[in-house]
């Protein structure tokens, strides 16, 4: 198939910068969101999220004249859902606004029409959610209109390389739509796309992300056990992983973001029964924000009165990201037992959460602490001098929980630094 319009539903991580790559590739596109604000905003030039490159995407495409903003779909020949999928109470994942984008979609629906989900979903969702919603026009899923499902891979930081060189794949829930769905992003993608079905696109998806969950959580114990049985546990998996066939992750202040923090849960929720191993890694990672906030306690001798310099909220280095952020949910544990917490994101810096200053500058955020707390290895929080560091505050314990910060160097400086899974 042969496709010339789009209508890509959802303005966020991955809608955004999936509508401006067809519109530079010469596709005409509408992208919409439901928040006004989203719309204004990019209407006026402006943008919501920040992604190295995002801007001049966006300004090329609105140039271009083939993207423009909208609060409505249109009429197009294919449209893509890449709306948010969070989870509500009890874990369980909430869907409302991939029906809510279903259901727009549906009016304008036409024979021969393409519509892709990407937005992460438990299995079967593409089959027993959408399509049912989407036959409300009068049209039949797979003999009226082709339907999809294909995940989006990308990685924050390197969204927009991502989106054209990872390998795509395409799950229809019948050949032709696969197909119709290769044709689509064939327009801009240059690695491999694999058509397979669309549940089995689903549970690529969040094996992928739940693969990674696991093994970041046998990480995380073993920053645990090396802190009782005294060891560092950096230096213990840097010699592990001089196996052949070893590679242990980087253990931290937890997991976050919108796919690993999230995505287990969705495989949790369609088999509890079949999911005790995934289950648990997903506890244990939860569970990690209150490892960090006992060692900060244990290192400041009480948290009740503190004032701490939380440096880093985001989810992972060099992102604007706040989504699921343990690093968030640290200070915001911190600030309920008493702690005045000053936080400092260098890439978000109108960011607001109850409880928690917001410093706009790191000399803001030292100023008058009694302790430091990295967080996120954000590059210009890793590579702080600590004899800069020790000359804008009277603080002198610092807790590391990304080992971020030579160890020497500081305590050179005069602080006493502790590090996430270090035993003394």
């Amino acid at each position: 198939m042969t496709f010339t319009n789009l209508c890509v539903l959802g303005l966020g991580y991955i809608g955004l910068p999936t509508a401006s790559t067809f519109a530079t590739h010469g596709m005409r596109v509408v992208g919409v969101d439901v928040n006004p604000r989203v719309v204004e905003t990019l209407q006026n030039g402006g943008l919501h999220i920040h992604e190295p490159g995002l801007r001049t995407l966006v300004q090329a495409a609105l140039k271009s004249g083939n993207l423009s903003i909208s609060t409505s779909p249109e009429e197009a020949q294919a449209f893509i859902i890449a709306v948010p999928t969070p989870f509500k109470e009890g874990k369980k994942a909430d869907l409302s606004y991939v029906i809510s984008a279903s259901e727009a979609i549906a009016p304008y629906l036409r024979e021969g029409n393409l519509v892709v989900l990407e937005s992460t979903s438990p299995p079967r969702t593409t089959m027993d959610v959408v399509a049912p919603i989407l036959e409300r026009s009068g049209l039949k899923a797979g003999d009226d209109f082709h339907l999809a499902y294909s995940p989006e891979r990308v990685l924050p930081g390197q969204i927009l390389r991502e989106l054209i060189d990872n390998a795509r794949v395409i799950g229809g829930i019948d050949r032709a739509s696969s197909e119709a769905g290769r044709d689509l992003y064939a327009t801009f993608v240059r690695g491999e796309i694999i058509c397979t079905t669309a549940t089995t696109a689903e549970m690529v998806k969040l094996m992928e992300n739940t693969y990674r969950d696991v093994n970041i959580a046998i990480a995380n114990e073993f920053s645990r056990l090396a802190a009782r049985f005294g060891v560092d546990v950096w230096e213990a998996i840097e010699l592990a992983n001089r196996h052949p066939r070893v590679d242990i992750l980087r253990p931290g202040p937890g997991v976050g973001g919108h796919c690993i923090s999230v995505d287990p849960w969705f495989l949790v929720e369609a088999a509890p029964d079949l999911t005790p191993l995934i289950a648990t890694s997903r506890q244990v990672n939860d569970d990690q924000p209150q490892v960090v906030v006992d060692l900060l306690q244990e290192a400041l001798g009480g948290l009740d009165g503190k004032r701490i310099a939380v440096l880093g909220l985001a989810y992972k280095p060099d992102v604007d990201d706040l989504r699921e952020s343990p690093a968030v949910e640290i200070a915001c544990r911190l600030a309920e037992r008493g702690a005045e917490v000053i936080a400092y994101e260098p890439y978000k810096l109108d960011a607001e959460f109850p409880g928690i200053s917001m410093a706009q500058s790191l000399d803001a955020a030292l100023g008058g602490a009694d302790g430091l707390a990295l967080l996120v290895a954000h590059t210009p929080l890793r590579n702080l001098a600590p004899e800069e560091v020790a000359a804008k505050t009277k603080a002198r314990i610092a807790v590391d929980a990304v080992n971020g910060w030579d160890p020497v160097a500081w305590e050179q400086a005069g602080f006493r630094l502790t590090r996430l899974g270090v035993g003394i």
